[in-house]
């Protein structure tokens, strides 16, 4: 799979010939000012929640691409009445989708949508495909549901964790998460777009190096392939 990182915790793969792009926030982040937000392609877009700094694209994308929105309950049903298509999912569920099988998990934070709407509550993803699987926390607290994930059987070959702090878990927390999902490649997301959460790359690196784990601190517009 193929990782496209656009900033904040706004990235997409490439996943089994499909293109999946979460948690589309660009244009008001100036460290992503480079990208084009009209070239980006999407069959999928999946939402962890209603904050701002994670759906103020969406329209945009979705109405560019004809992509369909994976969330929970209410964020689809929101965007459905603004003509964007959608499939809804809760805690604890899964669906099977031409790409491989989405199950929505625990994460917790908090959600409302830029005019006040009730967003539902925070998640997020495991995503299985043919021959690998990934873990998109979403913005989150450590928890112990993490856990489950592996015993349920799902086998990471990455988990991407948000790794800044004071909104999210910070870098020992996240190691501490990688721990609970077992797995050892780390995309690092929700980090420096603002003072509140500008973190030292060098020394979260060394936090999971001491625990033989790789994390990969990408720039907007990098890439790279697992």
């Amino acid at each position: 799979m193929k990782f496209t990182y656009y900033g904040h915790s706004c990235f997409s793969i490439d996943f089994d010939g499909f293109r999946l792009l979460f948690d589309p926030f660009i244009s008001p982040n100036e460290k992503a000012e480079k990208i084009d937000i009209d070239a980006i392609q999407a069959d999928y877009i999946l939402l962890t929640h209603g904050h701002q700094d994670h759906v103020v694209d969406l329209e945009r994308i979705a109405k560019n691409t004809g992509a369909t929105l994976i969330s929970n309950y209410e964020l689809v049903s929101y965007y459905g009445e603004k003509g964007i298509e959608g499939h809804p999912l809760n805690h604890g569920g899964s669906a099977e989708f031409p790409f491989g099988r989405v199950k929505y998990v625990t994460a917790i934070h908090s959600s409302v949508l830029p005019d006040g709407t009730y967003g539902g509550n925070p998640g997020g993803f495991v995503i299985e495909g043919k021959e690998q699987t990934f873990y998109f926390a979403g913005d989150t607290a450590l928890t112990y549901d993490m856990k489950l994930i592996p015993e349920m059987g799902f086998d990471l070959d990455v988990a991407i964790l948000p790794i800044g702090d004071n909104f999210t878990m910070g870098p020992d927390e996240a190691v501490k998460a990688s721990d609970f999902v077992q797995c050892n490649q780390i995309i690092g997301v929700h980090y420096d777009t603002f003072p509140y959460i500008e973190i030292d790359h060098e020394e979260a690196k060394k936090k999971f190096a001491g625990k033989n784990k790789t994390l990969y601190l990408l720039a907007v517009g990098e890439q790279i392939e697992i």
